[in-house]
């Protein structure tokens, strides 16, 4: 067991859905929670990072600072998805091992596993296939995270442990179509679509691949769960072990929003990975598991959705 009580535990990356959930739910552990804004400390400098960490110390660390988004983006910008992440995780896991940080979680994406992956994905398929190729190079970068942790174990002793979440929504999600992934980009579309009145809405393929899908709040306390009581060298799933075709989860989207047009697919964008489910049995085997279902939780990103707007309109009217 690693308590967090006392401890100062620095969430990099605490003004994204991630991070900012993991803060939340830190609140309740007793800690002292660090966080930095881009302003204060760029993360992609090597200097400007081991700097701070002298400062602050941190006896903890989450790594959820990442450049983020989905195939559109990704397909975009390959270059930043890669060197972005690739700079900024090692800086942090350097500058950790250096002022002495007593813990830390690196946090990936499913996207790590091969494209083909054997449903559902265990830890172990790691590097065993290639990449589905509109995400590889956020892939590929969140894989060498992974083993630059293992790699600090192994060296130097120290605790650096890895988590894999899943497809995660919920409260401050990207909702820019250019840029966000399969959940908030249904939302906002369905309601683009209830507010202008349209009679249908249009999504990326065929609508037949699965994917699964976890609460952001239900991932934060899987992390803090594995920051307290996990220590070894594989990383760890986090995941709900269930999944739904997009076409399934598009209607259940325009439920929660109350659109009740038709779904038209556009064949000409790519579908990605034809299912993406990962294996939940060794957070199952260590005591955890999700609270949130996955209509409540698209009730509650959407709610954040409208939150976030008509905080944007009262800022514009002002």
């Amino acid at each position: 067991m690693y308590a967090l009580t006392g401890k100062k535990v620095w969430v990099a990356g605490h003004r994204g859905m991630v991070g900012a959930a993991i803060v939340r739910r830190l609140a309740i552990e007793g800690c002292t929670v660090l966080t930095a804004t881009r302003a204060e400390l760029d993360l992609t400098r090597q200097d400007a990072v081991e700097a701070w960490m002298q400062k602050n110390r941190p006896d903890a660390v989450f790594l959820a600072a990442a450049k983020v988004g989905g195939i559109l983006a990704n397909d975009t910008y390959p270059a930043d998805f890669l060197y972005d992440n690739l700079i900024l995780e090692a800086n942090i896991i350097q500058a950790a091992h250096k002022v002495g940080v007593e813990k830390l979680l690196f946090l990936g994406s499913s996207c790590i596993y091969p494209k083909f992956a054997d449903q559902p994905i265990t830890e172990d398929a790691l590097l065993t296939g290639s990449l589905e190729p509109t995400n590889e190079w956020y892939a590929i970068a969140k894989i060498a995270g992974i083993k630059l942790c293992q790699a600090f174990r192994r060296q130097h002793g120290r605790d650096f442990i890895s988590a894999m979440p899943t497809n995660l929504y919920g409260p401050g999600d990207n909702f820019d179509l250019k840029s966000s992934h399969v959940m908030p980009a249904l939302i906002r579309k369905a309601h683009d679509a209830k507010a202008a009145g349209a009679s249908e809405i249009t999504v990326w393929g065929t609508g037949t691949p699965r994917r699964e899908f976890l609460h952001v709040d239900d991932c934060a306390d899987a992390l803090v769960h594995l920051m307290k009581t996990y220590s070894d060298d594989s990383h760890v799933n986090v995941g709900s072990g269930e999944d739904i075709t997009i076409l399934d989860l598009t209607k259940l989207v325009c439920e929660v929003v109350g659109f009740t047009g038709k779904i038209v697919h556009d064949l000409s964008k790519p579908d990605g990975t034809p299912r993406k489910l990962m294996s939940a049995a060794k957070l199952r085997s260590m005591g955890w598991s999700p609270k949130i279902a996955l209509k409540d939780g698209v009730a509650s990103a959407y709610a954040s959705f409208l939150a976030g707007e008509f905080a944007e309109r009262s800022q514009g009217a002002a």
